[in-house]
């Protein structure tokens, strides 16, 4: 089984309702160009900044979930709606919310991995000063294949993506906006190396670059493949990027090259 994957790389806004049409117009033409699974980036609706978390955070019930909710009934499509900043109480969590075709929630990702780091001569961010850790992770269940969904600084952690392809998914998104230091060094090697280790279609989405932005994305949102090539790769600009999903391809590379078969867990921990 085969489904067209549509990444809409889109630039922020300090506006919220700004931020909400750009991503309407990059869905609905995306829906329009044939993609029946269409991923936001992280932080689409909000300035990637602990400055800006709190204040632009929503409830789980709040009006750009609704947005979003709408917009995949609308459509008739799958939305992973990148990441937004989610209040919880007195707790703020970047959550990435999914939808089916009839616009229902079936997922709720909240970041696991919190990016708290200090590169010399490059970037200093400590999420922890604002954000909350999630727990759990995210598998959905749609009519083509399970999705597992992540955020951006999960992904250097491979254990987390092994346990997705172990729980049987097939495609991971990942909402993410490396920066200028981190994007250039390890953004392509650490999307193949995920695809490829775990035999799973990678697909990284990525905000558009703005140089006079609070924070300066490196966009280059890709797809790779389970042999861990790219067979979609966006530049720094704002577009839309297509991958057809070949489920079967999945399937014959693991029988082909069975990874998962020969591993020997009992000799790892």
């Amino acid at each position: 089984m085969n489904f067209k994957l549509g990444l809409c790389q889109i630039a922020g806004s300090v506006d919220k309702e700004e931020a909400k049409k750009n991503a309407e117009k990059h869905v609905r033409q995306a829906a329009e160009n044939g993609a029946q699974v269409i991923a936001l980036p992280e932080m689409w609706d909000c300035p990637y900044s602990n400055d800006y978390f709190r204040d632009y955070a929503e409830p789980a019930d709040g009006p750009t979930v609704e947005f979003m909710s709408k917009l995949a009934g609308d459509l008739g499509i799958y939305l992973i709606g990148g990441s937004i900043s989610e209040l919880d109480g007195d707790k703020v969590y970047n959550t990435s919310f999914s939808f089916d075709r009839h616009g229902n929630l079936i997922g709720r990702h909240r970041k696991v991995h919190l990016f708290d780091i200090d590169v010399e001569g490059g970037i200093r961010f400590m999420e922890s000063d604002t954000l909350t850790a999630g727990e759990d992770m995210t598998i959905l269940d749609t009519e083509y294949c399970k999705i597992g969904v992540a955020i951006c600084y999960d992904v250097r952690f491979p254990e987390w993506h092994r346990k997705m392809a172990l729980a049987g998914a097939k495609l991971i998104v990942l909402p993410a906006a490396f920066n200028m230091t981190t994007g250039p060094a390890h953004w392509d090697l650490t999307m193949r190396a995920r695809a490829l280790d775990n035999q799973v279609y990678f697909a990284a989405n990525a905000p558009a670059r703005d140089e006079n932005g609070v924070y300066v994305a490196y966009g280059n949102s890709c797809i790779a493949s389970p042999w861990g090539d790219f067979i979609a790769h966006a530049d720094e600009k704002e577009q839309i990027i297509y991958g057809d999903i070949d489920l079967d391809k999945v399937d014959a590379i693991r029988d082909q090259l069975p990874l998962l078969k020969h591993r020997r867990p009992e000799l790892y921990f």
